[in-house]
């Protein structure tokens, strides 16, 4: 695979979709189309990518964030138009094989994209096309055949009433030798009903001069899906949520209900693991076994451990080790790591933050932009003051520390190894090993001021 590439067709508007942002960047749960497809590329070994852009340019370059090149289509002249765009790349990649695929095409898997690689090579073929078998094949090209052997692909608008009838379709993807595909594609001519230079007339132009084509039909039909619209693009998900719960389940995941649990393409969850109802999983999140997450949590790019239970948590971009417990009604921020056997309670929230192994946080607590020991034991609302209107600074609190009820600890500041806080101090010093750390203002006794106040209230109304 080192020698080929991958040309991915993304320059579309989807105005049907009714978007801000172009149709490859609509989602498939919670991961947009066009991810799909690179992921696709990466499973299939392909080193070597380049995304056709259009509409919504730079969109489309940052979602990429520099990891593939890109070529630009300005005016959407057709599929076979857009592949021309990308001569350039494709002039470098020569000497191996290309796949052209739509960026609009989440479910054409890499498995897919490989086997139809064997295939093409198996049968010396100068281009490939995958194809399915679809009882409803309306909207899609058909491949036609004779005898067996491929002869054209005629798309919807132009087929004739018996070509109509055919039921193997055109997925859109193709395997070419990249040779062979820059050698026609300047003789593609807008010959058709829409006016537009299509790629499948590169099969037709490539069997004119004596070499081969064929079609890998796919195991699994949904591999030529997309999506042009909300209802479709709806369609997709369902369809991805079935099939990705499904697998999760023949891997040893349970799921008592699935009302409301989303789980993305990339999750990884262990075996005897527990999803309750109203999970959503996103983005490189790992969940490891014998894990109870939910009900009603939202974790991303997170790492989780062993037997850990997250309820009502939302978490991301964080490490969680084993046998944590958290929740409910919780949130980790980004940059977190959370050490085994630690306990984060009910309405807290930890921010850039490292909770130590055996340190309980137990409830209505700030944790930001801190460092914290193993065996700290926090009080209830304790605060991190970590932002003094220009500056984030870090609060340092050592092993076995003990912080009071209501306690401020106005960053920077240390709190030392076995150190206590008396409950309601606003600690701005360090606190020395074992020491007792206490800061409050004297309390004053005025006597009769309450009874005075309640007569003033009462006289008013």
């Amino acid at each position: 695979m080192e020698q080929n590439s991958a040309i991915i067709l993304a320059a579309g508007a989807g105005k049907r979709m009714k978007s801000s942002k172009p149709k490859v960047l609509c989602e498939v749960l919670l991961k947009p189309m066009l991810g799909w497809v690179l992921t696709s590329c990466e499973q299939a070994g392909i080193p070597h990518v380049c995304v056709v852009t259009g509409h919504g340019r730079e969109q489309v370059e940052a979602y990429l964030d520099g990891k593939y090149e890109t070529a630009v289509q300005q005016e959407q002249k057709g599929t076979g138009h857009a592949v021309l765009c990308a001569e350039t790349f494709l002039k470098q990649h020569l000497d191996g094989d290309v796949v052209v695929l739509c960026g609009d095409a989440p479910f054409m898997d890499g498995q897919t994209i490989q086997r139809a690689h064997e295939y093409h090579q198996q049968q010396g073929n100068a281009v490939t096309v995958i194809s399915a078998n679809l009882e409803q094949p309306f909207g899609y090209g058909r491949i036609i055949r004779d005898n067996g052997q491929v002869t054209g692909i005629v798309e919807q608008k132009d087929a004739t009433e018996e070509q109509k009838q055919i039921t193997e379709v055109n997925s859109g993807t193709y395997w070419f030798k990249a040779a062979d595909l820059l050698q026609v594609l300047t003789e593609i001519k807008p010959n058709n009903a829409q006016g537009e230079y299509y790629l499948t007339d590169a099969v037709e132009l490539l069997l004119q001069q004596g070499k081969k084509a064929g079609a890998y039909q796919a195991e699994d039909a949904n591999v030529i899906l997309g999506a042009n619209d909300r209802k479709t693009l709806y369609r997709l998900n369902t369809i991805a949520r079935e099939k990705i719960l499904e697998q999760h389940m023949e891997n040893g995941v349970e799921f008592v209900c699935t009302d409301g649990v989303v789980i993305g393409p990339d999750v990884v969850i262990g075996m005897e693991t527990q999803i309750l109802p109203g999970t959503i999983l996103k983005g490189k999140t790992t969940i490891g076994t014998q894990c109870v997450i939910g009900p009603n949590s939202l974790v991303k790019d997170t790492t989780v451990g062993d037997r850990c239970v997250l309820n009502a948590t939302q978490a991301y971009d964080s490490i969680i080790h084993e046998d944590v417990t958290i929740g409910p009604f919780v949130q980790i921020r980004p940059n977190c790591e959370i050490h085994h056997k630690a306990h984060i309670g009910d309405f807290v929230e930890v921010k850039n933050s490292t909770i130590g192994a055996g340190t309980a946080v137990a409830h209505l607590t700030y944790v930001g932009d801190s460092d914290v020991g193993s065996n700290v034991n926090f009080g209830c609302g304790v605060v991190t003051v970590n932002y003094d209107g220009v500056n984030k600074h870090r609060t340092t609190i050592e092993d076995d520390a003990f912080i009071g009820c209501n306690t401020n600890l106005v960053a920077p500041v240390r709190v030392g190894k076995g150190a206590y806080t008396a409950a309601g101090s606003t600690i701005t010093k360090d606190v020395p090993d074992g020491a007792l750390g206490i800061e409050r203002a004297q309390q004053t006794i005025k006597e009769g001021f309450a009874t005075r106040k309640l007569k003033g209230r009462k006289k008013k109304a």
